[in-house]
């Protein structure tokens, strides 16, 4: 539970995964930290593009309008800004009227430390080492990849999760990595009654479901099961998330099928896998979060 939040979800973001910073990347990139200073101070009042987590943020947001009463979502700035260079970054929220009150800017280095200093359940940002960090220290974060392609759904926040080694942690995914598919199919029948640990995402999908409640029958959330597991391996999942006491509105047991063109379908806000491949398949129909963890993204051994 966040420290000083109560019961509310808290979602931390980076300012380039909110605004498009590309150019003034480029600037710090090939002119170096001071150039990129003066850009920024001389540009201030030059209102931002969007970035690829904007949409997002954006109906996180409204869902505090719909519930009406003390608010229940909180979204946290953090940046590799220093405040100077900033201002342009909170000019921007203001302009578009994103109530985002809360920020840490921090002159250079990671922010990855505020987002658990504010008691975040997740943390979005285009840095993976910051998003390394961060899962590290036992936070769900991912690292947003550019996605040409918005949900034009703006009734629902559809959320999207990967299983192993994402909402569970990579304990199965180890079996079928190391031994292949057949000894995790035998694995996974065996251990079909005993719940699976927990993955990074865990905690967050528990405060989804608990905002979830919230609404009642009405509730403009939904969650859903992306996985390339399928029968018999599926029976485990199920009794894990009955066990954690958590509901899953959609699941997909694809066999290994490309996930992409199912995102599309159920309509996507966001999705979060560990496999690069599948978020490669993912980007070019959804928004895509990669969550680099479990043995999906160790380095190979020589």
């Amino acid at each position: 539970m966040p420290k000083g939040f109560g019961d509310k979800l808290v979602i931390a973001i980076s300012s380039r995964a909110l605004f498009n910073l590309d150019e003034s990347h480029q600037v710090y990139i090939n002119q170096g930290l001071e150039a990129y200073a003066k850009y920024q101070i001389d540009h201030e009042d030059e209102v931002l593009e969007p970035g690829d987590a904007f949409p997002l943020v954006k109906k996180l947001l409204r869902l505090n309008e719909r519930l009406g009463g003390e608010p229940l979502v909180e979204v946290i700035l953090l940046s590799r800004n220093s405040a100077d260079t900033g201002l342009r970054v909170f000019n921007s929220v203001e302009h578009y009227g994103l109530k985002i009150s809360r920020a840490a800017f921090c002159g250079g280095t990671s922010p990855y430390r505020y987002a658990s200093a504010f008691g975040c359940h997740l943390f979005l940002s285009t840095e993976p080492e910051d998003v390394r960090q961060a899962l590290d220290h036992g936070m769900a974060a991912a690292t947003l990849i550019a996605s040409n392609n918005q949900v034009e759904n703006e009734d629902e926040l559809r959320f999207a999760f990967d299983g192993d080694a994402v909402i569970f942690s990579d304990e199965a995914e180890q079996v079928f990595k190391l031994q292949g598919l057949s000894a995790f199919t035998e694995s996974e029948k065996a251990a079909a009654k005993q719940p699976l640990s927990g993955g990074p995402f865990k905690q967050f999908l528990a405060a989804l479901h608990n905002l979830q409640a919230e609404f009642g029958e009405n509730c403009p959330i939904r969650t859903a099961l992306v996985t390339a597991r399928s029968a018999p391996a599926h029976e485990r999942v199920i009794r894990t998330l009955r066990a954690w006491n958590i509901r899953i509105d959609e699941s997909l047991f694809l066999g290994g099928l490309s996930k992409g063109s199912f995102l599309k379908a159920y309509g996507a806000d966001v999705f979060f896998d560990d496999q690069p491949m599948h978020c490669e398949s993912a980007r070019e129909h959804v928004a895509t979060g990669h969550v680099p963890h479990g043995i999906a993204n160790r380095p190979a051994s020589s």
